[in-house]
């Protein structure tokens, strides 16, 4: 079944592929992805614990959810400006979504945009990492949402 939360979500990651359909190459991408960094809000050091910590990332990452009405809020960081713009699109997609939308959601946006020409494999492997724990905390969260 298709909800209208993840066609919400699904019309955000076309604006993200329309976005970066403006850069000509690479490293205006890359660029582009490091100035989303610099927007992100930091993270509050209270949430930056090892258990906020993503597992499998080369930088230190951290992401922090909560549920609020029926839909799940993120919020991340990292001490890597490329990685900080990685986790700031990831945000924009799945933050204020409802928890089966996130754990069943399919983030397109990443192969159209050209993520895997822009990333080391051991940064595609971070970014992995960020997308199966915030699908996991909407799985988590599942659970706690009353129909």
């Amino acid at each position: 079944m298709f909800s209208c939360e993840m066609e919400e979500l699904n019309k955000i990651q076309n604006e993200i592929i329309e976005d970066f359909s403006l850069f000509d190459n690479q490293e205006d991408k890359y660029n582009y992805i490091i100035e989303l960094g610099k927007s992100l809000n930091t993270l509050q050091e209270e949430y930056k614990t090892e258990d906020n910590r993503i597992k499998g990332c080369q930088s230190n990452v951290w992401m922090h959810s909560a549920l609020e009405n029926g839909k799940v809020f993120f919020e991340g960081d990292s001490d890597s400006m490329i990685v900080k713009g990685l986790v700031s699109l990831l945000i924009k997609v799945l933050s204020n979504q409802n928890p089966e939308d996130i754990a069943n959601s399919d983030l397109f946006f990443l192969e159209k945009i050209g993520m895997n020409q822009l990333l080391t494999m051991r940064r595609a492997n971070g970014l992995a990492s960020m997308i199966k724990q915030m699908k996991l905390y909407g799985l988590a969260y599942q659970g706690k949402v009353t129909s």
